[in-house]
């Protein structure tokens, strides 16, 4: 995936804890996480040359793009993985801009360990991390996707 990640921002941005590439980072994470399908045959025996090219897309326990997600939700501290789940329901339309503190406190009062797992495993958690960064006026389009 190259290039950049375009959005629509809102003026006067919320400012946030959570450093832009990290969030960029997440987004483009959860969405090669989201692109992968369930295995349909789970070892078909086919030609191994072509093989690699139809599991790249299948999602086995042991995936790598799964792990890239988790680990990079695992490494943020508790007030950025507060953030995260802030925004994801910003994204999902639980609240709006102007109810963005409520947010907050709402995620720090359900955050728990348990946090990297409940996000990893949101469907669409890319796009509605986007869409929360949308609403509080932040964008990844400045960020080069490459370079994460």
């Amino acid at each position: 995936m190259a290039g950049k990640i375009r959005h629509h921002r809102e003026p006067n941005p919320i400012e946030l804890t959570t450093s832009i590439d990290k969030l960029c980072f997440i987004v483009v994470k959860a969405k090669e996480f989201d692109a992968k399908v369930d295995v349909v045959e789970p070892d078909p025996g086919g030609n191994p040359s072509d093989d690699s090219d139809r599991e790249v897309l299948e999602d086995y326990p042991d995936d790598p793009t799964y792990q890239e997600l988790y680990d990079a939700l695992s490494m943020l501290n508790d007030d950025e993985q507060i953030e995260v789940l802030a925004l994801t329901w910003l994204g999902r339309g639980d609240y709006d801009r102007s109810q963005w503190k409520q947010a907050l406190a709402d995620a720090a009062a359900a955050h728990n360990a348990s946090e990297p797992g409940y996000l990893t495993g949101t469907p669409l958690l890319g796009d509605y991390l986007e869409e929360g960064l949308d609403k509080l006026g932040h964008s990844c389009a400045d960020t080069a996707v490459e370079n994460l």
